[in-house]
């Protein structure tokens, strides 16, 4: 067996070559300690700058991404700059280069944060909406609550919060429904075929013109609509302030004024209806198809109606 001797100099070499080369790159390694101090101040000085005007802007949000965009682009910078004065060797074009192929590599793995990322920042430069409103997207209808970088936060009416991803939001439609002062509902109310529509349309226009928070201008509107099977559809039509609360009570407190004043009138509201007639199964015309009256009820007096084929003389006169 072969006897294994090892360099105890060599390996004293080393570790004293090293030490030396410590001691050496030590002013470098203070200066690029300062130098990425001096970036990480600036970084914060500077995100607290852009937080501010963002801000007075009343673009909260927005700033609030500005300011850690660049906060983090300036810290980078810095390790860069620390990079190269520790090591003199690495040039500023090292780095690049290094970067772009690990700025390829990162943007596969964390593609779905990067399109987030950008789809916020394209919100709140656009700002198609703002804080407060409330929209709908996805299926879901909410009171914005904050616009984040990867998400928008929304509260839904009945207390609930979603996390709606800001690419699903910038590439798909989005309802923003406070976008303007006033928003218009409808409902259809069908009266009698008999009744007269311009004494329908004047009872439920003045019923709604009562109605708290319906505006007067634009003005309420009873609009002829449809001749259905069970009477005369009127649409009517109002415009509230465009805020959920306003629309659903303002919405409630019109149906509700409308049936009472229809009713005072006397003016019909028909209901559909439907008559279903059953055949007698106690006749002893039970299972001829021909000699059949059609659902009416045998007569106590024997006087019973007449096939419509006997009626007609199509079953040579015979008699049920």
């Amino acid at each position: 067996m072969e006897q294994i001797d090892a360099d105890v100099g060599n390996v004293f070499e080393k570790i004293d070559s090293w030490v030396d080369g410590f001691f050496k790159i030590l002013p470098n390694l203070g200066i690029a300690l300062v130098v990425l101090a001096a970036f990480w101040l600036l970084s914060k000085l500077v995100a607290s700058f852009v937080r501010k005007a963002g801000k007075r802007r009343g673009r909260d949000n927005l700033g609030e991404v500005g300011a850690a965009l660049i906060k983090w682009a300036l810290i980078i910078v810095g390790v860069m700059l620390s990079i190269t004065i520790v090591a003199p060797s690495i040039t500023p074009a090292d780095l690049f280069a290094g970067l772009g192929i690990g700025s390829v590599a990162i943007g596969f793995a964390f593609k779905d944060i990067l399109q987030n990322l950008l789809a916020g920042v394209l919100i709140l430069l656009r700002q198609p909406f703002e804080v407060g409103d409330q929209i709908v997207s996805g299926g879901h209808e909410g009171t914005v609550e904050r616009i984040e970088t990867r998400a928008t936060l929304i509260k839904t009416y009945d207390g609930r919060r979603v996390v709606i991803p800001n690419s699903d939001i910038y590439t798909d439609a989005v309802t923003v429904n406070t976008a303007f002062d006033q928003r218009r509902s409808q409902y259809d109310v069908q009266v009698g075929c008999n009744d007269s529509l311009e004494d329908a349309k004047d009872t439920m226009l003045a019923a709604v013109r009562g109605c708290e928070g319906v505006l007067e201008d634009p003005a309420p509107e009873a609009l002829p609509w449809a001749i259905a099977d069970s009477g005369n559809n009127i649409r009517l039509r109002w415009w509230t302030k465009p805020d959920r609360a306003s629309v659903v009570y303002t919405f409630a407190q019109v149906i509700e004024a409308v049936k009472t004043a229809l009713d005072e009138k006397g003016i019909d509201m028909p209901y559909p209806t439907q008559v279903v007639l059953f055949h007698d199964q106690t006749e002893e015309t039970d299972g001829d198809r021909s000699r059949h009256r059609e659902g009416w009820p045998a007569r106590p007096d024997g006087e019973n109606p007449k096939p419509l084929r006997i009626a007609d003389g199509l079953n040579g006169g015979q008699q049920p």
